[in-house]
């Protein structure tokens, strides 16, 4: 394995909930990866935050590890969940929420809630 690859291994399975996303969960640098970290932050998920425009390596390594084109990527124990769009729907359809309930990942569920109240 290569050293990057070891290196977004290590960090997708020390960590309960990671995003690999374009800047960091508080300066976002793109509109997908701040929707991602928006979500993230209003339910109060504790996360790491890769800020893939650090490292070129990281970068397209985050892509080969993952076999996924685009950032962010959001990993829960130590699984690929997906991107924007899937995050975006698990979290409208409650499947975000089963997931941290099935995972023992703390989040606030009235925030949860509340998102999909305001995207109903």
């Amino acid at each position: 394995m290569s050293d990057v690859k070891t290196q977004i291994d290590e960090t997708v399975k020390a960590n309960d909930v990671v995003l690999y996303m374009k800047g960091t969960k508080e300066m976002p640098q793109c509109g997908f990866s701040s929707r991602v970290a928006g979500v993230l932050n209003y339910m109060g998920v504790e996360y790491a935050d890769v800020n893939v425009l650090a490292d070129d390596a990281v970068r397209q390594g985050i892509k080969d590890y993952s076999d996924w084109p685009t950032v962010p990527q959001l990993y829960v124990k130590g699984e690929f969940v997906g991107g924007c769009d899937i995050i975006t729907e698990m979290t409208l359809s409650g499947e975000l929420d089963t997931l941290f309930d099935d995972n023992g990942v703390g989040y606030n569920k009235d925030a949860a809630d509340k998102i999909r109240e305001a995207n109903a």
